[in-house]
């Protein structure tokens, strides 16, 4: 298995997003990016405010001191100080609230047994860990919403874990065959985009809608108003796209193989 699930050891460029988003890349690129050294300066300058501003929030990995963590919140606020700390303020008191740390297979067992979502054993060929959700098997009358939370935090979490070298961010694909009215859920899709957004930003790198039915398009139409300019990571496709542009032969996830 390891060695059909590895992913080519040149990952290929991931595919231009469209519109803004493209927009966006051109305009940070183009501008200035401070250097280490000034990196530096403000990583420190945000976890002594942090410390200063917010005692009592956790230390250590993932907490206020996590010079990674700082660093990567410092460019999703494009270097501003304020933002950043803000932003890291409300995901640490998040992440502490949720008790994110305790979460385990065993702790969700009940909703993750369903299949209705999961991190998939394989990278796509671009080098993302890929985290797969089967809208079909999602039955918010049914399943506690706080429950769909934890299974949620969980398996990004998760598929943080397994980022390799090299590689910013994950796929995130919704299997979208089968989908009715009972599975959906705008409750839930609002909490999924307050964690990419707030939590764990700019770590979507891409989100495919597969097999979209007509039903699926009214729920369409009131989450991308939420998503803003990102919006433009959504690329509906059908199963046959998601083999041949996204993974090899080998590493297909089981819910797309022929």
């Amino acid at each position: 298995m390891a060695a059909a699930c590895s992913f080519r050891s040149v990952a290929q460029v991931p595919p231009p997003l469209r519109g803004l988003a493209r927009r966006r890349r051109v305009r940070c690129c183009s501008a200035a990016t401070p250097s280490g050294v000034v990196s530096a300066k403000l990583v420190l300058e945000v976890k002594e405010r942090l410390e200063r501003e917010h005692p009592g929030l956790p230390t250590g990995r993932n907490g206020r001191d996590d010079e990674e963590m700082i660093l990567w919140f410092l460019k999703d606020r494009k270097f501003s100080v304020d933002e950043a700390v803000s932003k890291l303020t409300k995901a640490i008191k998040w992440r502490q609230d949720f008790r994110i740390s305790e979460l385990s297979e065993e702790s969700v067992k009940g909703l993750y047994q369903t299949g209705k979502a999961y991190v998939h054993d394989c990278f796509d060929i671009y080098g993302r860990p890929v985290l797969v959700v089967v809208a079909s098997k999602h039955f918010p009358s049914i399943h506690d919403p706080v429950e769909n939370e934890k299974l949620c935090a969980f398996l990004v979490e998760k598929a943080l874990s397994r980022i390799p070298l090299g590689t910013e961010n994950i796929l995130g694909i919704f299997y979208l065959r089968g989908f009715g009215v009972e599975n959906g859920d705008l409750q839930f899709l609002k909490f999924l985009i307050d964690v990419f957004y707030y939590y764990y930003p700019k770590r979507l790198g891409q989100v495919l809608f597969v097999d979209a039915p007509f039903v699926f398009q009214p729920m369409w139409q009131l989450v991308k108003p939420l998503l803003k300019q990102y919006a433009s990571l959504v690329r509906f496709c059908d199963v046959e796209t998601v083999r041949k542009e996204y993974f090899t032969e080998e590493t297909v996830p089981p819910d797309f193989r022929s």
